[in-house]
């Protein structure tokens, strides 16, 4: 009998499995792309009522969605701190919109030299995509996305402010890959739970003063508003997080769109 295992017919066999294999992979991810967009959704929301104090325990998707549509999301010129029409960017739901994607391309971002760029960023996003929750009229809560380099990662995340647009609800990071039990401890609800009620301004109006110190903050520290402990046995990531917050509360970042909130011209 003629040995039927040819080179040819075992190339052809891991063909047809490489085929049916593809095909089934495919299949899978065009079906189970709505439910990823999704579940990225809402944990982008999550994140977003977490930093906003607004997070509660066992709160279910229904609830988040229910929370999340007290917010205004709205589409913020950093350069004239005014609100833009989400068609200027190409989009006709401003949620849709996405400004880290916005970075890479060139004809909606800017590029940062060195001496401007302490968060490590390299580009920035002409246009960010920010979440405001008002009551009765009255400004209740800004939420602004940040993101910078730490140590070993770009961290991403969102800091809240109170109706003051000055003083800190929260700041929470949703993604990083900074080490565990060190830089990590920026997930600590303890140390995030230090933010709370602190400052970004002071007297100079637009010039961000926050501060991560090393060693913790001196109860006696005439500054102690806008002082925070520095993560333990992480220097550079504590770095990080002073730089990216203070270059996105600066006049690279939101500071223009602040100062007119707080004065009632936006």
């Amino acid at each position: 009998m003629a040995n039927k295992e040819t080179v040819s017919r075992t190339l052809i066999v891991a063909l047809a499995l490489c085929i049916v294999c593809s095909v089934v992979v495919s299949t899978a991810a065009v079906m189970l792309k709505p439910a990823q967009v999704t579940n990225q959704n809402l944990d982008i929301k999550s994140n977003i009522l977490a930093a906003a104090g607004m997070l509660e325990a066992g709160a279910t998707p229904a609830d988040i969605e229910e929370q999340f549509q007290r917010f205004e999301v709205r589409l913020l010129d950093l350069d004239t701190g005014e609100y833009v029409d989400p068609q200027s960017v190409g989009f006709e739901d401003a949620m849709k919109y996405d400004m880290y994607k916005a970075a890479s391309d060139p004809a909606l971002s800017t590029v940062l030299g060195s001496s401007e760029d302490p968060a490590g960023i390299k580009r920035r996003p002409n246009v960010a995509k920010i979440f405001i929750l008002t009551e009765n009229g009255e400004l209740q809560r800004v939420v602004l996305p940040v993101h910078g380099y730490g140590l070993w990662s770009t961290l991403y995340g969102f800091v809240s402010l109170e109706g003051d647009a000055n003083t800190i609800e929260g700041l929470g990071f949703y993604s990083h890959a900074e080490t565990p039990g060190l830089g990590g401890e920026v997930d600590n609800p303890r140390w995030k739970q230090q933010w709370v009620g602190k400052t970004v301004y002071g007297d100079q109006a637009g010039q961000p003063e926050i501060r991560l110190v090393k060693g913790g903050v001196d109860p006696n520290d005439p500054n102690g508003e806008h002082r925070v402990d520095a993560l333990s046995g992480a220097t550079l990531t504590s770095r990080g997080v002073e730089n990216l917050l203070n270059y996105w509360m600066g006049e690279n970042g939101y500071a223009t769109f602040l100062q007119k909130l707080r004065q009632g011209e936006v």
